[in-house]
């Protein structure tokens, strides 16, 4: 028996006439996507020995055994190469290093989120050390049965401690170093600014804030706390009340929605979808703001969706075809990684003949580009509606991946009528209109497609 045929005996087997009963399935099908945690697990470890022997085998220097390993687990679960490195660590830690908790985690004792908080928490220590607290924190025993995620890392860290205090100090000394600032996307055109800081620095900010928001309340000023503290945030870091200065944000968005009030969506890079009345709402600005548009026409090929390919002879990507890879493919192109692009790669390499093209180019974070250097992935230009890749990972498995739809789109490859090219007499009319409208148009710079 196959694990598909598995799935399919679940997927045929009544539901539960009883409330009872209902619940108790609930609980074993908790238990069986624990087990089956376990047993991606055992495979992750299995799959990265077997390709370090292969690479091996090949020639290949003993430094880069295991490159792109994680990353054909991460394509295999629908993960991006960022968690497949995390999923393979914390198999290698669970069948290595920790085997109470594998076993609880196989016999539905822990989820695959509450073992990774162990192996987290337990990352500082040596292979003999991680195993001692393994044995001492017994997971397999039901010693965590009805305890919560804080109970749990507070027991991990507590055993941590003591068998490594020197270890968890410089862990704690050393992640300094890991701060950093995110953004992102939220619900209704909002998004999560987060920043990773020291604790000290935190609080001081925060405590900043804090005291601004007060002061600006107590003065009568209406808005909330938070919506102060917010605003002072933003007028601090950009040094302008309205909170933009010049930065080119690169909002794209048809022509009819920018001109005659269409209501196709607009897409803006690191953020994503948003309704074409808020994307016009910030071309046209506030009564404070009193900043300069550019717009850049980029027109659409009948009966695709896709942008019309700029070609060039040059080796590396020019200013302006890398900026139309970046609007054509907005995040790294490999499936299920969503980073953002830092690399215009040749998807056939221009030692083996690629050209430095539209159909040759795409954008890739830096780890993915990295990864399709390792001997045995290979990727090759194919025809569809828009832009598509045919990637092909060392054991033979193909993934596709297609450039996402522009505005003026529809999901299902049909373009929308905003997507065909323009004729001559709607052309003229938007240049007509482009002319009235511009002297009105006060914001960041834009991309209208």
């Amino acid at each position: 028996m196959t694990v598909a045929d598995l799935a399919r005996i679940l997927a045929a087997l009544p539901a539960p006439a009883r409330a009872a009963e209902l619940i108790n399935e609930t609980r074993e099908l908790e238990d069986l996507k624990s087990a089956l945690a376990a047993r991606q697990a055992r495979n992750a470890v299995a799959f990265d020995l077997r390709q370090r022997r292969e690479q091996s085998d090949a020639g290949m220097p003993a430094d880069q055994l295991g490159a792109g390993v994680a990353a054909q687990i991460a394509l295999a679960r629908r993960e991006s190469p960022a968690k497949g490195g995390r999923l393979l660590g914390l198999a290698k830690a669970l069948v290595a290093e920790m085997p109470h908790t594998l076993a609880a985690l196989e016999t539905g004792q822990l989820s695959e989120w509450r073992a990774t908080l162990l192996v987290r928490e337990t990352a500082c220590l040596t292979a003999a050390d991680r195993v001692a607290v393994d044995e001492e924190l017994a997971p397999d025993g039901g010693k965590f049965s009805g305890a919560g995620d804080r109970a749990l890392v507070a027991a991990a860290r507590s055993a941590a401690y003591r068998r490594d205090p020197r270890s968890v100090a410089e862990r704690a000394a050393h992640a300094a170093a890991d701060r950093h600032v995110g953004l992102r996307p939220a619900p209704d055109t909002m998004c999560y600014l987060t920043a990773l800081l020291p604790v000290a620095q935190g609080v001081a900010v925060h405590a900043a804030l804090t005291r601004h928001a007060d002061a600006a309340r107590s003065a009568g000023d209406p808005r909330t706390r938070g919506q102060l503290m917010a605003d002072a945030l933003v007028e601090r870091t950009t040094g302008r009340e309205a909170g933009i200065s010049g930065i080119e944000i690169q909002l794209v968005m048809t022509d009819r929605a920018l001109f005659q009030g269409d209501s196709e969506p607009a897409r803006l890079p690191g953020y994503g979808i948003v309704p074409a009345g808020w994307a016009r709402q910030l071309i046209k600005g506030s009564e404070n703001q009193a900043t300069n548009v550019w717009l850049r026409r980029l027109y659409t090929a009948p009966g695709t969706g896709g942008l019309v390919a700029v070609d060039s002879r040059a080796r590396l990507f020019p200013p302006g075809l890398r900026r139309f890879l970046q609007t054509r493919d907005d995040t790294c192109r490999t499936p299920y990684c969503d980073a953002p692009i830092r690399h215009m790669d040749h998807i056939i390499p221009w030692a083996e003949g690629g050209q430095t093209t539209a159909t040759n180019g795409a954008g890739l974070c830096e780890a993915c580009n990295h990864t399709k250097e390792t001997p045995g992935w290979t990727a090759i230009p194919r025809p569809g509606p828009r832009h598509r890749i045919e990637l092909t990972t060392p054991t033979g498995h193909t993934y596709h991946s297609t450039a996402p739809p522009l505005p003026g789109t529809t999901t299902n490859d049909t373009p929308g009528r905003d997507a065909l090219a323009p004729d001559a007499r709607h052309h003229r009319r938007i240049q007509r209109h482009h002319a009235k409208t511009l002297k009105r148009v006060r914001a960041a710079s834009v991309l209208a497609a």
